[in-house]
């Protein structure tokens, strides 16, 4: 008589091949966090009375530039690329509230736009520089 061992199922083969637990988590908190940061912006541009506004506008006006500063700063580690991009968000939100009372040009929704075509210029100038490289090793190997 032969004994058949039942093998019990192990706890690896739920989960794809070379994928770290937690990675697929990434995409959608990003996702999160560009939807909730948009919210806010058409909640400030729009003058909406909710209460979410001043929350969401708060999350826009650090997410945006933090975001754009982070993309450049793609050399330093995580950590340190946190540090200055919340660092460079806060001195970009000043800067454009500082040259707006200047020039006696205050307003909520100008300062929402010039925060978002500040943070939009500065992603536009990484991903031309990145096409740029990619083209540049694209004609080299040729």
């Amino acid at each position: 008589m032969q004994t058949i061992g039942i093998k019990s199922p192990s706890s690896d083969s739920d989960k794809r091949a070379g994928q770290v637990p937690g990675r697929d988590l990434v995409p959608l908190l990003t996702g999160m966090a560009v939807a909730v940061a948009g919210v806010g912006a058409v909640l400030a541009l729009a003058d909406a009375d909710s209460s979410l506004r001043g929350p969401f506008t708060l999350f826009f006006l650090l997410a945006a530039p933090g975001a754009a500063i982070g993309v450049a700063l793609r050399g330093l580690d995580p950590f340190a690329r946190t540090v200055v991009s919340v660092a460079g968000a806060i001195a970009v939100d000043l800067l454009v509230a500082q040259g707006m009372l200047a020039v006696h040009r205050w307003s909520v929704r100008g300062g929402i736009v010039a925060v978002a075509a500040i943070s939009s210029l500065v992603l536009l100038l990484m991903v031309v520089r990145r096409l740029r490289k990619r083209m540049g090793k694209i004609r080299s190997s040729r």
